[in-house]
Formats: C-alpha cells, structure tokens, sequence
C-alpha cells in the first residue's frame, strides 16, 4: 500500500503522523511510505532519517496526497488538506467530529474512508489511541495551570503546592478517567490540595485506594460540582463521552462565583469544552478571561511537548497502520471491531452515531458500507 505522512499545518502542532521507526517497520512489509519534506523537523526527525527507514520524500502535500491511499496523521485535516481528499483515500488521524460539522460535512463530501483514532476501542471498552494523548494532557493542564496562576498571567498569585505556614492551592478535576488521573498525579505530586468528582463509583474507590487521604473523592452531583468549582483555584475539566460532545457540566454561574484569579483548563475542549464558557484557543494565544477567571482551552495540548507526544502516539497507532496497510481498510476493519469502532466516516455517509446526532447527518451502520 502506499502510505502518506504530511506535514501538520494546525497552529503550533509539530507532531508527525509516522515516526522514522514507524516508517521502517511498513517498508520492511514492503509498503511505500511518502512523506512531505520537513514533517519531522521540528522534534528531531530529518528528511534523511525518513529517507535512511525507506521512505520517500515529497515536496508539497498536495504530492503526498494525490501518490497515497493511506493518510496518516495527527490533528483533523484542516480546510485545504479536506479539500485534497478523495474517495480513494483512506484517512487515519484524530478527527474529533461531533463539535465540528464544517469538517464532518468536508469528510462526507470527499467520499474518503475516515477512520478517528478518538473512537477505535479495545477488549476492555477503553480507547488506547486516545489514552497517550489523554496522559500527556492530563499532565500538561497542571503545568498550564500553575502557570496561569501566576499574577502576570491574570491568575491570584498562588502558588500550587504552597509553602511551609502558607496553604496550597486547591485543585479540582472534574472527571477521573484517563486525563483526570494523570492530573491528579501531578497535582497531588506538587502538593496542592486536590479534590475529584465523578459518577462511577469504582473509579472513586480506585482513586482512593491509590492516594487515600491525599485526596478527598466526591460523587459529582449538581450540589457538589458547584461547591467544588466555585471554591477552588484551578478546575481541570476531564470529561469525555466517546465520539461525542462533552457536556456542558460547568455553568457560567459557576465560573462566575469562582475566585477572582483563579483558572479553568478545559481539556476537553477538542470535542467542544465541558464548561459554558470555554472556545478553543491556540498556543499562540492560548488564554483568556470570563468573568475574572482565566480560560486555558488549548485544542492541541500535546503539541506543546511534540517529540513525547509524537512517540506515545506512535507506539499505539502502528499497530493499526499495519493492519490498515497489510489487509486493506475493508477487511482489516472487518476482522476487527475495535477498528472499525473507528470508523467516523465512509462513502459519503456518517458511521458514527454520536457524530450523526451531533451534526444532523443521518446515521449509516458502518458494517454496510464495508466489502464483502
């Protein structure tokens, strides 16, 4: 199969689809590999590096994707990438959809086969494409808020773990999966004051198991998300429903009644943000301010730290890639239900039902579109 790495083009984003291991690993299953010059670059991966792994190196995008069937990416295909997709094309990326009917409608006018990384599962109903993105964020929303909550950046001027007669800051995550879990594990690392809420009880127990008394772990309810954001320092919302929007659990009411100064990460800002005021930021302008408190609502976090991010990435979605190249789309989707729980969108159709009900397409079953 011939397989195409573009350059990412998103804001900020130095993250790159295949790395030169990657690329080695699929030509030694004698597939082609093209990438666009430069796509690497920026975390230490050269053009001949790629070259030295078997690729080949091409100038433009628009190169990569006319020579490809299979495109390997990070974040979802901006306008003028959407606008160089084909039918024959097989696209493997974050897609994030339900938010974004600009770019589900792009998707469904391509005909492209578009397989989300957010969405493919495992045995156990986890998502480990996501999960290494989801670690790394969780991590970077405490850096980020420690340093919002600097006074220079519009934040109280608190330090987050304190100092010896000075309490440290108070920290809620709302939400304790994946990314809430990481946070915690910073924040508690840095010594803040941390509570979590959440409405599965087995993950609250497994949290308390690990931190005991480090942690107060409460059943989120309207009554407790409320006194838990208004009265902390930094909120880090965390919520996610596979596929589809999060939930706007964190009222302006709420951020209004916060403490002047404090700060709100919104991770989840990628499919459209749990809090009433969050909109997408970038890192070059990555905050800003609702009622007194600072808004960090970067949609690529992981960029930040691209090289890390690029290896985790790797480590999960190769794998998939074999399966994709060595099988074909069709019978490698149709062999693997984790896979094809990928699928977002084929054939001009939405296959993704909380992607469908997100965007007004009507809903297609995914198994249907598939090759006998």
């Amino acid at each position: 199969m011939r397989i195409g790495v573009p350059r990412e083009i998103k804001n900020r984003e130095y993250r790159v689809g295949m790395t030169p291991a990657a690329v080695h690993e699929l030509c030694g299953h004698n597939h082609e590999v093209f990438v666009e010059t430069g796509a690497g670059l920026a975390i230490g991966f050269s053009d001949e590096d790629y070259r030295q792994a078997g690729a080949r190196i091409l100038e433009t995008a628009g190169e990569v994707f006319d020579t490809a069937e299979l495109i390997v990416k990070v974040k979802e295909p901006q306008a003028e990438e959407r606008a160089m997709l084909k039918p024959e094309h097989t696209l493997f990326t974050y897609l994030h959809l339900a938010p974004d009917k600009a770019q589900t409608d792009d998707l469904v006018k391509s005909g492209a086969t578009c397989i989300a990384y957010e969405t493919v599962t495992d045995r156990g109903g986890h998502l480990p494409l996501l999960a290494p993105m989801s670690e790394v964020a969780g991590r970077m929303s405490i850096q980020a808020g420690a340093h919002c909550l600097e006074k220079a950046m519009g934040g109280r001027g608190v330090l987050l773990g304190g100092v010896p007669g000075v309490s440290p800051a108070r920290v809620a995550v709302v939400g304790g999966g994946v990314v809430g879990q990481n946070a915690i594990a910073m924040a508690v690392g840095l010594g803040a004051q941390v509570t979590v809420l959440d409405r599965n009880m087995d993950v609250l127990r497994n949290l308390d198991h690990l931190y005991g008394n480090r942690i107060t772990t409460l059943f989120s309810t309207a009554q407790t998300l409320d006194q838990a954001v208004t009265e902390s320092d930094l909120v880090i919302g965390s919520v996610l429903i596979p596929g589809a929007s999060a939930p706007k659990l964190i009222t302006r009411d709420m951020i209004r009644r916060m403490p002047e100064g404090s700060v709100i990460v919104d991770v989840a800002i990628d499919q459209g943000g749990c809090a009433e005021t969050s909109r997408a930021t970038t890192h070059d302008d990555p905050t800003y301010i609702v009622d007194g408190v600072v808004h960090y609502c970067v949609a690529n976090m992981p960029g930040a730290v691209a090289r890390t991010s690029t290896l985790a990435l790797n480590n999960v979605t190769l794998p998939f890639v074999a399966a994709l190249a060595n099988k074909g789309p069709d019978r490698a989707m149709k062999e693997d239900q984790h896979l094809r729980a990928g699928l977002n969108v084929a054939a001009g159709k939405v296959t993704y039902r909380e992607v469908a009900e997100a965007t007004g397409h009507p809903y297609t079953n995914p198994e249907s579109l598939l090759g006998s």
